[in-house]
């Protein structure tokens, strides 16, 4: 069933990267090695958590469920970007656009979940480590991933629902390399307020709340760490949690970004180059700073390696 709104609108024009033909191959390869890089760093890091069976454990289940979703989300928007580069034409299909907007609301928001889920996992380690097993097991685990998908999936598809509903103006650009639901309504001659509303909402929900979790499980680790007498334990458990903290850290500093960034300055290039770095930097990032940061992660990189 082809997917039409109220005007029949068939596509719409994303941003071009550079209208400079000499810089055109520089940005192309540069995107393109991004996304190999993104791939293959993340699909490494599954393949090295499922070989080494030393990695089989709660946090590891996470950072495998991360990669997934980074690996989904550059899948999302990269190629599409590199085939308009090549093709010099920046239309989007509607279909197309709709389809984007989903999974880019959908990946975006898992990656923020999983880390949470990751930041619980660290907490009862740290504060509560002779009940571990007690309070975080398997069944726990995969009911948290399932749980979020399904509440994110049905967000996705509320959010290109009410995007159906929508007539759009004659001015069809989206000041952005990829399709972004919030850009979307911008574009649209309709009464957007039922669009804006569900929009906060679902934001101060489906971001609000992960954001909490990891801020309380974090107070809780430091309140935790204060208490310990030695410097070879408290080093012990910021070892465990730098990886974490830096991935979170690097996500939501450029989230961040982006929303200052819209709020606040009408420059489109500076939205695009936010964009880029919420949607494509963190997922390149994170299998570099697990392998680099984490000696298991190293070590069971190695044996895959070497095989």
């Amino acid at each position: 069933m082809e997917l039409r709104n109220k005007k029949g609108v068939s596509g719409f024009l994303l941003m071009e990267v550079t209208e400079d033909p000499k810089l055109q191959s520089l940005v192309f390869n540069l995107f393109l090695s991004m996304y190999l890089v993104t791939v293959l760093g993340n699909l490494l890091i599954i393949l090295a958590i499922n070989y080494d069976p030393h990695l089989h454990t709660h946090m590891y289940f996470f950072l495998s469920k991360l990669s997934f979703t980074d690996i989904c989300l550059s899948t999302t928007t990269i190629p599409k970007m590199l085939m308009n580069i090549h093709t010099q034409n920046q239309s989007i299909a509607y279909a197309g656009c709709l389809m984007q907007v989903r999974f880019v609301l959908m990946l975006a928001s898992l990656d923020s979940c999983i880390l949470s889920a990751m930041a619980y996992d660290l907490y009862v380690a740290v504060c509560h480590p002779l009940r571990y097993t007690v309070i975080v097991y398997s069944r726990l685990c995969c009911l948290l991933i399932l749980l979020s998908l399904f509440t994110l999936i049905v967000d996705a598809l509320l959010h290109s629902r009410m995007l159906l509903q929508l007539s759009f103006c004659t001015d069809l650009e989206i000041p952005l390399l990829f399709c972004e639901v919030v850009q979307v309504i911008k574009l649209s001659c309709s009464d957007t307020l039922i669009n804006n509303i569900l929009i906060y909402f679902a934001s101060s929900m489906l971001g609000g709340i992960p954001v909490c979790g990891i801020i309380f499980s974090y107070i809780q680790i430091v309140s935790s760490v204060l208490r310990i007498a030695s410097a070879s334990g408290k080093y012990k458990v910021f070892s465990t949690c730098g990886s974490h903290l830096s991935i979170v850290s690097l996500f939501y500093w450029t989230a961040f970004g982006v929303y200052i960034s819209s709020a606040f300055t009408n420059s489109p290039r500076n939205s695009v180059v936010l964009s880029m770095r919420y949607t494509v930097v963190p997922q390149m990032m994170n299998p570099f700073i697990y392998s680099l940061k984490n000696r298991n992660v190293k070590g069971a990189l190695k044996k895959l390696v070497s095989i």
